[in-house]
């Protein structure tokens, strides 16, 4: 097999546009996440609120994740994409008006409040879309032989601004406040809408143009329900992600545990992309295709470890290990996930399958995010954490036992495959 070239996706012109549209929007999304949970928390001192965010917007995005995924197929992608940015400037521009000071003198907390959760809520529904669409539109600028590579970077640009979203967002709540933060995300929403413009408009690949809805969804599942190694990714990291959880509850320990104000907020919650970043630039080098299954479970099982340590801690600078190596150990996990589904998705299908994944992945983040506030609220927050740690910790274990196949899933040949194509 010839030398595995790690900059083989980026000597594509577009691709590079797509990164640079990609970092763009999640550094803003992240950016504005981390403004309305400091807000939120603010406005209620209940970790419970924290889970309600999660709450509002994984109902709209879990039920319509998979009528979404039929219309993306269906769609021109560019395009699609286009309006689905359209209507998040609409949300920040929103968020960015609630905060005023006009409107925070005049409206009562609870107002305020209930609005910024129905913003999220219309955020959730708009990120059904987001989601399966940019899945699609990468598979359409580089060619599969590169896919992994492909992978990586694109995973690796979504940590970066991971990282720099919400530690941006921690310093500028408190240098700007939160009212003038949520500004330039709506200025970031208005820039990524003219970087996409930089991309051309691609084919649509789905041969069955018009299908009825009904059909369109019922193939997709089946397919990710017959794919074991799609389906067993899926499964393995919404567990994991559903209870370890402790990300949605940062705002509770920067304030009331750790004491590190918002600054240290920013930092905390930067520090999990900061970990999973580096080892993406790693995998670059070093592909992770070869046994991909234990890896996956050795990671995911690393991840849980790292949630009870930080859980258990009082001390910011073991708070902020536990969270980096979390991040690590979740960027062999997002890698490996995505390259299964890159390599193993057809491409009249990847709108339904990302959507499938989103349901799967995408949406227990919120879920876990509620699933934490819960907990908190009847455990302690504590108690919580170290929970959704543990319950990690026992997933990886019972699937290491009941799914030797899934141990065994190895990528290498998928990979040679694609070279000879």
């Amino acid at each position: 097999m010839p030398k595995t070239d790690p900059y083989a996706a980026l000597r594509i012109r577009e691709f590079n546009i797509f990164l640079f549209l990609r970092f763009v929007l999640v550094f803003a999304w992240s950016m504005q996440f981390i403004v309305i949970e400091w807000q939120v928390y603010s406005l209620t001192k209940d970790p419970l609120s924290l889970g309600i965010i999660g709450l509002m917007e994984i109902i709209p995005a879990f039920t319509m994740a998979l009528f979404a995924g039929h219309i993306v197929d269906q769609r021109e992608k560019r395009d699609l994409l286009a309006q689905c940015i359209a209507a998040f400037s609409l949300i920040s521009l929103g968020l960015f008006l609630l905060t005023w000071d006009i409107v925070v003198a005049e409206w009562a907390p609870h107002a305020i409040l209930y609005s910024i959760y129905a913003l999220v809520f219309f955020g959730g529904f708009l990120r059904s879309f987001f989601g399966p669409t940019i899945f699609s539109l990468v598979a359409l600028i580089v060619p599969k032989k590169i896919y992994p590579n492909a992978a990586t970077w694109n995973s690796s640009t979504w940590q970066m601004a991971a990282v720099l979203g919400p530690a941006f967002g921690g310093i500028a709540i408190g240098w700007i406040g939160v009212h003038w933060s949520l500004c330039i995300v709506f200025g970031l929403v208005a820039l990524s809408f003219v970087i996409l413009l930089q991309i051309k408009r691609k084919p649509i690949l789905n041969p069955k143009i018009g299908e009825p809805v009904v059909q369109s969804l019922k193939e997709g599942l089946h397919f990710v329900f017959r794919t074991k190694a799609i389906l067993g990714a899926m499964t393995l990291d919404m567990v994991a992600v559903l209870f370890g959880g402790a990300i949605a509850l940062l705002p509770v320990f920067a304030q009331d545990i750790l004491k590190v104000g918002s600054e240290g907020f920013g930092v905390l919650r930067a520090a999990p992309a900061v970990g999973a970043f580096l080892t993406m630039l790693i995998t670059a080098y070093i592909p992770i295709s070869k046994k991909a299954g234990l890896k996956l479970l050795a990671a995911i099982f690393g991840f849980g470890v790292c949630i009870i340590v930080f859980g258990l801690s009082s001390v910011f600078w073991i708070s902020l290990l536990a969270l980096f190596f979390s991040g690590m150990t979740d960027g062999v996990s997002m890698v490996i996930r995505q390259t299964i589904l890159q390599l193993k998705t057809p491409d009249d299908m990847r709108g339904r399958v990302s959507s499938v994944n989103s349901m799967f992945v995408g949406s227990s983040n919120e879920l876990g995010a509620f699933e934490s506030g819960l907990t908190a609220k009847l455990m302690g927050t504590v108690t919580a954490v170290v929970f959704g740690g543990t319950m990690t910790l026992i997933t990886v274990i019972t699937t290491a036992l009941v799914s030797p196949s899934f141990r065994k899933l190895d990528l290498t040949k998928d990979l040679e495959a694609h070279e000879n194509d």
